[in-house]
């Protein structure tokens, strides 16, 4: 009888720039919480592998949500729950686009978006419904892999609840984010993406068209938080994608005059409305981070990004104009790439006085139109699933050797982060940019003594490996 429920998410054991600003993905937490509103005892772990192993797993199912990057930790997880005879269902990105070898150490798989799926198996596991009634389920009969059709999309997002974290155990950490300033506080208001950017699997997992939380909600979840203790992360993947609807939540936050000072993600196109920057710098907005990916316009048009290099230039301008802190998000690796480009990205990020950056490596994750190319292209050199992390290289570039590829990013990162680039940023005024540039000279220079032997390697091997 499944009484007792542990999600957990395993963290990325992997040093990256977000290494002190740990936020957990929200699925776990808002499954527990829905779980525990059901009647069930339910708990939500975002913390290693190695610390989850050590708890005494007093559960009766274990619930492991697992991205490409931490996949490799999640098996571990669930072999060893398994030997425990503890059953184990895995969900999340890399679950659900690769259930066939999740099972290889799970009992079940659940694809795409789980908040109906779950209690569904809990009940069928409990003698009170069917297996094959479970929307998106993968599962194992003996030697034959079986399956149901998906779960569809959750159209209203305001059925689930606020995700509770006093059910979250991170390991020893109280604080969500940074562990010096304020508590972050992830907040999600949509799901979806209509884009169709080549590398990222969010539109797989989400699907193609936005689905929004209404004003209301929104606000009642925030008006659970303190402003003076806490900051707020929206986790949409384009927090303005329907301007209408972001400006009456902007115009909500200010007229009930909350407070918080928040950040999100979102297009270089929100340049195009200023009245959407003007709203969102009243309603306490202190970053915004923007994949612009590339300025290289035949890299643009290969990942299907709908952008133009001159649209990135006015967006990074025109948020500067309101001191608002702009976070560059850059990817090398397309086809067009090559040593000059990936330079010219870095002057370029400089010349703009773009206050903190990433330069990424371009990774073939799975459920991604990019994975199913180097696949077909016979261009994937491993799956060392660990090390899908932007920080490390797993295919063969078209115009680059791999090692000319990762000390692209290695030269991007000493560059952007120089301690006279670090300095200059001091005195422009932006101390974000200051201190952000300060934790990641050392970061960097730490990621290149922890990461020799890789290195070696990777500079070591023939170019066509």
């Amino acid at each position: 009888m499944i009484e007792r429920i542990t999600l957990v998410e395993p963290k990325n054991d992997h040093l990256h720039i977000f290494s002190r600003f740990e936020l957990p993905r929200l699925g776990g937490t808002l499954l527990a919480t829905l779980m525990r509103d059901k009647g069930y005892r339910a708990e939500s772990l975002f913390m290693r592998s190695g610390d989850a192993l050590a708890r005494r797993p007093a559960t009766d199912l274990v619930g492991i949500s697992t991205i490409t990057a931490t996949a490799k930790s999640a098996y571990d997880l669930g072999d060893a729950y398994r030997e425990k005879g503890i059953p184990v269902v895995f969900g999340g990105p890399h679950a659900s686009f690769l259930p066939e070898e999740a099972l290889l150490h799970g009992d079940f798989c659940i694809t795409g978006e789980g908040e109906r799926s779950l209690p569904l198996l809990v009940e069928a596991l409990n003698g009170k419904g069917c297996l094959s009634d479970v929307p998106g389920l993968v599962w194992k009969e003996g030697d034959t892999i079986r399956r149901t059709p998906p779960a569809p999309p959750i159209e209203d997002l305001d059925t689930l609840p606020f995700p509770d974290f006093s059910l979250l155990d991170m390991g020893g950490r109280t604080r969500m984010g940074h562990p010096g300033g304020r508590e972050t506080i992830p907040i999600q208001t949509s799901r979806g993406c209509p884009f169709d950017c080549t590398f990222c699997s969010v539109t797989g997992m989400f699907g193609r068209r936005y689905r929004y939380r209404s004003t209301a909600s929104v606000i009642a979840e925030l008006s659970r938080y303190d402003p003076k203790r806490q900051e707020i992360f929206f986790y949409d993947d384009n927090f303005a994608a329907n301007p209408r609807r972001t400006k009456e939540l902007l115009r909500e936050m200010i007229r009930q005059k909350l407070g918080f000072p928040w950040t999100t993600q979102v297009r270089s196109d929100i340049a195009r409305d200023p009245e959407m920057l003007d709203l969102m710098a009243r309603a306490g907005c202190t970053a915004l981070y923007i994949g612009f990916e590339s300025v290289d316009p035949s890299a643009l048009e290969e990942m299907k990004k709908n952008q133009t290099v001159e649209e990135i230039r006015t967006s990074i301008r025109e948020i500067r104009k309101r001191k608002i802190h702009v976070h560059g998000m850059f990817v090398f690796g397309f086809d067009s790439d090559t040593p000059a480009t990936t330079r010219a990205t870095v002057s370029f990020a400089l010349k703009e006085k773009i206050d903190s950056a990433q330069f990424l490596l371009l990774t073939p994750l799975p459920g991604s139109g990019f994975y199913e190319r180097m696949l077909s292209e016979g261009r994937l050199t491993d799956t060392r699933w660990d090390t899908y992390d932007a920080h490390h290289v797993h295919f063969r570039p078209a115009r680059l050797s791999p090692w000319e590829l990762q000390l692209a990013q290695i030269e991007a990162h000493t560059r952007f982060y120089s301690p006279l680039q670090v300095l200059r940023r001091l005195f422009r005024g932006r101390i974000t940019g200051f201190v952000i540039g300060i934790y990641a000279n050392a970061l960097n220079r730490r990621w290149l003594r922890l990461e020799r032997g890789y290195l070696r390697f990777l500079r070591s091997s023939p170019a066509e490996a």
